[in-house]
């Protein structure tokens, strides 16, 4: 770590350690800055912006039935940072036929991801977010995965750091506080979350990312916790119904500036920069999302439709609902929806094909796996 760049930074202080090296040890948030001119604008943009997307999930007639596609695109992109290859398709796959991708697959992390999102939002019905929360959902981020032997669920016991894939520590681009001092600085990071704020919400969103990122508590899985907590704050705080912005679509587009602007902080003090930044992420995503609702909604009526013409059948309008939870089924998975026969499934499944809603995928004759390709491709489709 080039120390000369964090002597004299606002945001923190230098840290020579017994072993020799040098880490960075953030200031307790918050820190002492000025709001006005163009983050003032951007703030009441993102405001205007995240209320229109939470306007138009509480006029859902099933919200939690679209929260699944959000889940799972925010999974893929949120994964993909930090290097997986695994597609939006390639996670449906999985999700409907697990046996068939292989078990160090990427994919396997993008699913565990979703698991982990799952399990945090229905988790704050009874547990606030804090520490405890934060280390149970990285244990089920890092279960069976790479990563799995950095203690899944646990705050790391020795040093990591932060620069190019293979670098050594003394080539590092950042290394956050050592043991000790990262606990002291977690302990005062869920005192930040516990506490009443006189700030805007999503100014202080923008300081807990930012300070979670440079706390960098696990040895694995920082980045992906660090973009989640975004979500889970939103919902916790109220200011949306459903889990139903994520920024890991504009970070990822915008995955140089992203870490420029975290390092900045940490380096020269520039909150500004890094607060418009992460403003201009909320306005584009929440944009983003109220396309996608829309996209979706009218591509439910259409199914909708498409199979009530033929054959109104309840199992039918409920396999094709399913569907826009996770857009991928087997026969298999099909009768343990509906509580039918393997052979009723197979009906509704040849009915859903033939109105062009599902496509097998495999080829083969038995394992079949169909999938909703228009959902897919709607959830994909970024607003311009």
């Amino acid at each position: 770590m080039n120390i000369d760049m964090f002597r004299s930074s606002p945001s923190g202080r230098l840290l020579k350690t017994s072993s020799g090296y040098w880490a960075f040890v953030p200031n307790p948030l918050p820190p002492e800055v000025r709001i006005d001119g163009q983050v003032l604008k951007l703030l009441s943009d993102a405001d205007r912006s995240l209320g229109a997307l939470a306007g138009i999930g509480e006029t859902l007639p099933n919200p939690r039935l679209l929260v699944g596609p959000f889940m799972r695109k925010e999974s893929v992109l949120s994964s993909r940072i930090e290097g997986t290859q695994a597609s939006l398709s390639d996670l449906v796959y999985f999700e409907a036929a697990p046996g068939k991708v292989p078990k160090r697959s990427d994919v396997r992390e993008v699913a565990n991801y979703v698991r982990a999102m799952e399990y945090g939002v229905k988790r704050l019905d009874t547990l606030p977010l804090s520490l405890r929360l934060i280390r149970e959902m990285h244990a089920i981020l890092l279960e069976g995965v790479r990563g799995e032997h950095l203690t899944p669920g646990e705050f790391r016991r020795s040093q990591n750091w932060i620069g190019p894939p293979g670098c050594l520590l003394d080539e590092a681009a950042y290394v956050p506080p050592p043991p000790q001092e990262m606990m002291d600085a977690l302990s005062q990071f869920e005192d930040t979350l516990h506490s009443e704020s006189p700030r805007p919400l999503l100014v202080d969103l923008a300081f807990i990312h930012y300070q979670f990122e440079a706390i960098h508590p696990f040895l694995d899985g920082n980045g992906r916790i660090g973009r989640l907590l975004i979500t889970l704050l939103l919902c916790e705080r109220k200011y949306l119904p459903q889990p139903l912005l994520y920024l890991s679509a504009f970070f990822e587009k915008h995955r140089e500036d992203y870490y420029n602007h975290l390092l900045a902080v940490s380096q020269r003090g520039i909150w500004e920069e890094w607060i418009a930044f992460f403003l201009r992420g909320v306005i584009t995503q929440s944009l983003s999302a109220v396309g996608m609702i829309r996209r979706l909604l009218d591509l439910q009526q259409d199914y909708r439709s498409r199979v009530q013409v033929s054959w109104a059948s309840a199992n039918v309008t409920r396999l094709v609902d399913t569907l826009f939870v996770s857009p991928a089924l087997t026969i298999q998975k099909a009768q343990q929806i509906l509580g039918v026969t393997p052979r009723s499934a197979a009906k509704v499944i040849r009915h859903l094909e033939d109105r062009g809603i599902l496509k097998e995928m495999t080829g083969q004759k038995r394992n079949r796996v169909y999938v909703a390709t228009e959902i897919l491709r709607a959830i994909e489709e970024e607003q311009a």
